[in-house]
């Protein structure tokens, strides 16, 4: 049984002040003086940190730095004597985003990013019970709080591990029972998630190198642009994945060091491009890179039929299929290429991905429930690194982180 994952973490204060939703506006000419608010309100300490926020003072930071820090817990506004305290909405944080990576989504991962925990308001859980995308569906959460069970070899943990690659329908053995023929190359990860190529953004060396770090340290993969994997992180190697463009295969395959996957781009003669990679490397795991569009469910099966070991399913950055006037959500589309795979008796031969509009914690868990064996995530690492998706480097414009 695959040990139990334990992932180390340490707070990592932001470099920026995160844009914060609430604050709390006060009247001091009007206050009674009974520091209410300071010595005891306030749960969260934060008007007891007022003095130290204004002693930081900057010319980038302040007085705002505590109001953005309000955590809605609204006791302070009911326990003042004097009844001068207000909650203010900001208008700011209301202009993060988009219409699918809500400002309430980028406020929980820069939290998540910062401390390393799930995070805690005074307000309580604010979004939809249903709705749109992943928020259709429910699901029971409750191995989080009972992440063991008890089976007939004692207190056994729930494994997140998955196996990456190509596999057979029915093992054979001779009469001394040993395996006949050679079993296809497998790779196991301790759970079901990849670092994939960032749809935009300024991506600088350093912040390459860290990604590829914390993809090693948690045992996962990162896929990469060819070009970069030579750039500094050949200790990262095994845990790299090299994406060869259509364009440059001949000149990227030529290149690349010796790692334990590699992805294509969906071309005509791909398999044959398959070939070519495993007789360079010999024995690496192939992923195919297939756009989310209304194709995918014939090119998944004609892959899946033609020994393919890993196909990658990518939507757009905002889950959505990449053509049609009405595009489909990834998690439908996912279901129906699955089923699609599971008719036709070659579901459990491979290894499927899906990547794009993955955005939370629960829908890395919900889109596995749709079909996939693992997910992979994108601008969840952007928005750890503080950003805020205005999409400025699109335009060529500055970032303001």
């Amino acid at each position: 049984m695959a040990e139990k994952i334990h992932i180390t973490t340490k707070a990592a204060p932001p470099r920026f002040v995160p844009v914060g939703q609430f604050s709390i506006i006060e009247a001091a000419e009007n206050c009674l003086g009974c520091l209410h608010c300071k010595k005891r309100s306030c749960i969260y300490d934060i008007y007891r940190k007022e003095a130290s926020y204004l002693r930081e003072a900057s010319e980038t930071s302040g007085y705002t730095d505590m109001l953005y820090a309000c955590m809605n817990c609204l006791r302070c506004v009911q326990e003042c004597a004097g009844g001068i305290l207000t909650r203010t909405v900001n208008p700011e944080y209301f202009g993060l985003g988009d219409a699918y990576w809500t400002p309430d989504i980028i406020a929980t991962t820069w939290a998540q990013a910062e401390t390393g925990r799930i995070p805690v308001s005074g307000a309580g859980y604010r979004g939809p019970f249903t709705g749109l995308g992943f928020d259709s569906m429910w699901t029971d959460m409750s191995e989080i709080v009972r992440p063991t069970r008890d089976g007939i070899h004692g207190r056994e943990y729930i494994s997140t591990s998955v196996d990456v690659g190509r596999k057979p329908n029915a093992l054979k053995f001779d009469a001394d029972g040993a395996l006949v023929g050679e079993a296809p190359p497998l790779l196991d990860i301790p759970m079901p998630i990849l670092f994939d190529v960032l749809p935009f953004g300024r991506i600088s060396d350093k912040v390459r190198r860290a990604m590829a770090r914390a993809a090693s340290e948690l045992g996962v993969l990162m896929i990469l642009e060819s070009e970069h994997c030579c750039d500094g992180l050949s200790e990262f190697a095994e845990h790299l994945v090299p994406l060869l463009s259509a364009a440059s295969f001949e000149r990227d395959l030529a290149r690349i060091p010796n790692v334990r996957m590699v992805e294509l781009e969906l071309v005509d003669g791909v398999m044959d491009r398959a070939k070519q990679v495993k007789d360079r490397l010999g024995d690496v795991i192939v992923a195919i890179r297939v756009p989310l569009n209304r194709e995918a469910d014939a090119a998944v099966e004609h892959l899946a039929s033609e020994g393919a070991e890993v196909i990658h399913l990518c939507a757009d950055f905002q889950g959505n299929e990449q053509d049609g006037e009405n595009p489909r959500f990834v998690k439908d589309r996912v279901r129906a290429i699955h089923r699609r795979l599971i008719e036709t008796a070659l579901r459990d031969q491979v290894t499927l991905i899906a990547g794009g509009g993955i955005a939370l914690a629960e829908h890395v868990a919900k889109v596995i429930v749709c079909g996939v064996d693992l997910t992979a995530i994108d601008l969840p690492l952007l928005l750890a690194l503080e950003c805020r998706l205005c999409r400025n480097c699109e335009q060529n414009l500055p970032c303001p982180v």
